[in-house]
């Protein structure tokens, strides 16, 4: 069977909001509206739409797992009540430090995905508002990887490290990043 490129997208600051004290609740959960409608748009890309997102929060103490899991399950079906498509998620626990292969920068998640759902890593792309999102796809050897300003794009692409990292492309919005992808949906 051949394989199947795929977007990968972060969660916090791609499709919602970041918040500097974790999404520890439903109440601190707020959409982009852009963004689910772009996802909507992109429905039919012949590509496999998989979240990757670290989640910290766990591994701090902050939030269980459980409870995790459940915010993310809940985030990810509203995008599919608005229309939009995710056929699958990864989330990383670990906290910053334990040099767990899952949590991003590196590629774990990706290729656990690639191997799991059989996608050609060469043919995707990674769109996050971190340069550990952008580190984690250009070690998974995507074929783009794209930092978005919303969330803590902005102030990651003025850091001096996203100088020294392998080109990249910004754009203001998932929305714009996908209509520059996917034209024919946008």
């Amino acid at each position: 069977m051949p394989k199947q490129p795929a977007l990968f997208l972060d969660r916090d600051g791609v499709f919602i909001e970041n918040r500097d004290s974790y999404v520890r609740s439903w109440e601190d959960v707020a959409f982009f509206p852009q963004a689910l409608t772009a996802l909507a748009r992109i429905r039919e890309i012949p590509y496999k739409i998989i979240v990757v997102t670290n989640q910290s929060a766990v591994g701090r103490g902050i939030i269980s797992l459980e409870t995790a899991v459940q915010l993310n399950d809940r985030i990810l079906e509203v995008v599919r009540e608005g229309n939009g498509r995710i056929d699958a998620s990864y989330l990383c626990p670990a906290q910053p430090g334990t040099n767990d292969p899952c949590r991003k920068p590196r590629p774990g998640m990706l290729l656990q995905a690639a191997q799991e759902h059989n996608l050609d890593l060469s043919q995707s792309y990674m769109i996050g508002d971190a340069l550990t999102d952008i580190q984690a796809g250009q070690a998974a050897g995507v074929k783009q990887a794209i930092l978005l300003l919303t969330g803590r794009g902005t102030a990651q692409a003025a850091l001096p490290k996203a100088a020294e990292l392998p080109p990249f492309v910004t754009f203001a919005n998932l929305s714009q990043a996908l209509q520059h992808l996917f034209p024919q949906q946008a």
